[in-house]
């Protein structure tokens, strides 16, 4: 292959400049190098119908491998809570839990007792304040509506959910 003559401007360049560039590299002439056969033809075709034909099935797989194990996750959970309503199975079989939650509960009292219920005993501030009157006037608000809808938007797409914070 011959390469072409250098045109006279790149021709003065200067020695040190010209040292400094990279090579040039004539993309028409890599690509006249490249020969399609019918053997290269059917090869790529093979490719491109084998990528066709798994790209689908590897998707199903990795769906189902996704599905499997949120399953896994559930049974664990379920197994947990399974665990968990044993336990209190057991403790229901022991008297004396019987016996407490029959007081707490129900208020029994064995014979000769004498039980004294306290009521309104909850903290004044953990009790709900009185409701203020509505006014009748109508107020507008000095904000505008897009930029509280991008905010509310923006807020609930990087809230966390309540699986992800466990």
């Amino acid at each position: 292959m011959t390469r072409r003559p250098v045109p006279p401007s790149r021709a003065r360049v200067e020695p040190r400049a010209q040292a400094r560039r990279r090579p040039q590299v004539d993309v028409r002439e890599w690509t006249s190098g490249i020969r399609l056969s019918g053997f290269m033809a059917i090869m790529l075709s093979l490719v491109v119908l084998g990528a066709w034909v798994l790209v689908p099935t590897l998707g199903t797989y990795i769906d189902q491998r996704q599905k499997i194990a949120a399953l896994e996750v559930s049974v664990q959970v379920t197994a947990e809570e399974i665990e968990a309503l044993e336990q209190e199975r057991n403790r229901w079989e022991d008297p004396a839990y019987i016996t407490t939650q029959a007081r707490e509960r129900l208020y029994y009292v064995k014979p000769g007792e004498v039980v004294y219920l306290v009521d309104n005993d909850l903290d004044p501030a953990s009790l709900p304040q009185e409701q203020v009157p509505v006014s009748d006037e109508l107020e507008k608000t000095p904000s505008d509506w897009m930029p509280q809808l991008l905010r509310t938007v923006a807020g609930a797409g990087l809230a966390q959910n309540a699986s992800q914070a466990e």
